[in-house]
Parts: C-alpha cells; sequence; structure tokens
C-alpha cells in the first residue's frame, strides 16, 4: 500500500519489480491514489485498487468490500504498508491480511507501528527511494538494480510526437512542485530559469518545454518564466495527463525540476534528471540516482536553521519561503553542461552558420 505521492509511487516501481523477478509467480496487488493510478496504469503483473482520500471512512469501508468480493473473501498474506501516514494506516486496517509489515521505528512516522505486526530492519540515513526496496529485501529478495518499465499507451506516445512536432532537441522543465503548507520547494526565481533557458538554446541548440499541471501557480509560473526568456518556448502547462507527460520526457534530452514527481520519472525513463533542491535533502529524498542534483540544502540549514548539517535530524526540511533562492543560475548551468558533457550533446560555440 502507497497512496501517495507520484514520485514515490515511481520510486515504489523497483520493489514491485524485484519482487516478480525473485518470484515471477507472485500474485500483487496495489492500494494507491486515484492520480498515482493514472501514472501507472497498466503496470504489467499488478491489481489496483483505487482510494480517494476524499472518500474517507465510507470510502474505507467500500474498498474493504471491493477487495473482499474481487479476491472471494481471502485475504492476504502479506500487506506492506509502505506509508507512513495516519489515514493510511487507518486505511490499513481496511486490509484484510495475515501479516502486516511496515516501517522501523525512526521512519514510522505518526504511530505507524500501532498498525503492523512486524517491520522491516532500520536503515539510518537512507534515501526515500531505497526505503521502499527495505521491505522487499526484507521478504528475502536479493535484486537490487532498479527496474522500472512503466508502459505509456500508443495513443499518448503519438499525442506526446503531435505536442513537440517540429522541435528536433529539448529539454524539459517543471517549475512547480504540489502545493503542500509550509514546504517551500519550488524555485521561484523566473528571470534565472529564463536564463537558463537562454543558455541551453544557444549554447546547445535545446528548444524548452514547460510542463505541469492546471493550478494557477503553475500557469502563474509558466507564464513568468515565459515573458524572461528570449528564446521561444513550447508552454505545455496543464495540456498533458500523465502518460503524456512520460512519453514526452521519453523525447527529451534531459528533465530540470524542483523536489516533485517528475524528477523520479525522468529517471524511471533512463533521462538525467537534474534536481533542484535546497529546503529538502537530496541525499535522503531525491531521485534514484543523485548525479546531477542542484544540492543548497547544507547552506540553508547554515543560513536558517542556524546548526550544523551533521547537527539536525535525518530528512528536517528547511522550513523557509527564501531557502530555494539560495540556488543561482549558474548553479544549474553548471549541473547543464555536465549533463551536456555525458550525453555527447554538441556545443554550438564557435560554429559556422551559413545565413542563407
Amino acid at each position: 500500500m502507497r497512496l501517495s505521492a507520484l514520485g514515490d509511487v515511481c520510486n515504489l516501481v523497483p520493489a514491485v519489480r524485484a519482487l516478480q523477478k525473485q518470484q515471477p509467480s507472485i500474485n500483487i496487488s496495489w492500494v494507491i491514489g486515484r492520480a498515482e493510478y493514472n501514472l501507472l496504469a497498466g503496470l504489467e503483473g499488478v491489481d489496483f485498487f483505487i482510494y480517494d482520500k476524499k472518500t474517507g471512512l465510507k470510502g474505507m469501508r467500500a474498498l474493504r468490500k471491493e477487495i473482499m468480493a474481487k479476491r472471494n473473501d481471502k485475504p492476504f498474506d502479506i500487506l506492506l504498508h509502505m506509508q507512513a501516514a495516519l489515514r493510511s494506516s487507518v486505511l490499513s486496517r481496511f486490509i484484510p491480511t495475515k501479516r502486516r509489515i511496515g516501517f522501523d521505528a525512526q521512519r514510522a512516522k505518526d504511530n505507524q507501528g500501532w498498525f503492523v505486526n512486524e517491520y522491516i530492519p532500520a536503515n539510518p540515513k537512507s534515501r526515500v527511494c531505497h526505503g521502499f526496496m527495505d521491505f522487499v529485501y526484507y521478504l528475502g529478495v536479493n535484486n537490487t538494480e532498479p527496474e522500472w518499465a512503466i508502459p505509456v499507451p500508443e495513443v499518448d506516445q503519438i499525442t506526446a510526437k503531435q505536442l513537440v512536432v517540429g522541435i528536433e532537441k529539448y529539454l524539459v522543465i517543471s517549475p512547480c512542485a504540489s502545493v503542500r503548507k509550509r514546504n517551500w520547494r519550488n524555485w521561484e526565481d523566473f528571470a534565472g530559469m529564463a536564463t537558463v533557458i537562454d543558455y541551453a538554446k544557444q549554447t546547445y541548440g535545446l528548444s524548452t518545454v514547460l510542463v505541469g499541471g492546471q493550478t494557477e501557480l503553475e500557469k502563474n509560473a509558466t507564464e513568468q518564466i515565459i515573458k524572461f526568456a528570449q528564446s521561444k518556448v513550447l508552454n505545455l502547462t496543464g495540456k498533458t495527463n500523465l502518460k503524456t507527460l512520460l512519453a514526452v520526457i521519453d523525447g527529451a534530452e534531459l528533465v530540470i525540476a524542483p523536489d516533485s514527481g517528475p524528477i523520479h520519472m525522468a529517471v524511471a525513463r533512463n533521462k538525467p534528471a537534474l534536481g533542484l533542491y535546497a529546503t529538502t535533502n537530496p541525499e535522503r529524498g531525491g531521485p534514484w540516482f543523485n548525479t546531477y542534483v542542484v544540492n543548497r540544502y547544507p547552506d540553508a540549514v547554515a543560513k536558517y536553521l542556524k546548526q550544523p548539517l551533521e547537527a539536525i535530524a535525518w530528512g528536517k526540511r528547511v522550513r523557509h519561503p527564501d531557502a530555494m533562492g539560495l540556488i543561482t543560475p549558474q548553479d544549474v548551468i553548471e549541473k547543464l553542461d555536465c549533463i551536456a558533457s555525458a550525453q555527447g550533446l554538441t556545443t554550438l560555440k564557435g560554429l559556422q552558420f551559413n545565413e542563407s
């Protein structure tokens, strides 16, 4: 069971694949949120049960009824309770199962330990994505190479190609994370983002595709970035579903985003992910591979928490609205250059063009 969020369910898929690889005959069901299901729908070998948090206890009872009907009143052998939140823990009691496995004491928030009868071993200072693997290691899985293979329907592949038609090479920028109270994760230096966009175009011939959802925050962010950018930008904000977004990412050279779903989706599609971090620690919540992360978290801890990094709790957030402002355009450009070098992207500097 893992209801949310997009990045987390994306990072959980390798645990599912590892279970399937270890024991091909295994039957896996996943209790998941509605939006997250839209991202993972069609995942091979997985039966999904969707829970909408807006339905409350009524929805929990309906979920149990659905599970019992589909399984002929037979309980599951094991529940992997992979979300340490109170709502999820209450929901877990509506899922019929013999064994309930949760996080160790350090990672079990909101008294998750009250709702389970087994615990995975402690793994201090582990990354969130690796924490999901700890569950399957506890069950005896020994495969450690992450695999995703999230399906994208042909219709979404076709739609994505139509949306970016005429653009030969592009990068994807998703400027906004989901809105959460006192959880500032967006790099709101719109002029700085525009500087990165112009640099990518002028140096490597990379066009920019902006993506995001339907919120006013996201629409405003993309409008501001476009206003500052001198280069032409393709704005797909609010114009893709999650499967189409995966297909758009498939055609990109790289993805730039803050601590949010698209940065993990990029990794799942085997694309370079340039994550922007200051209020959260990328060593804990960053993408599966941290190769290209802009990490201003230590600076934010020093400036706003007034403590050395080693003195604070693992994963503690810097809850200050100005913390992401510690990231500079040059920080991002330096990582962009690293990606370009690794990917073999040719610089346009010094090349001669025939103006005719």
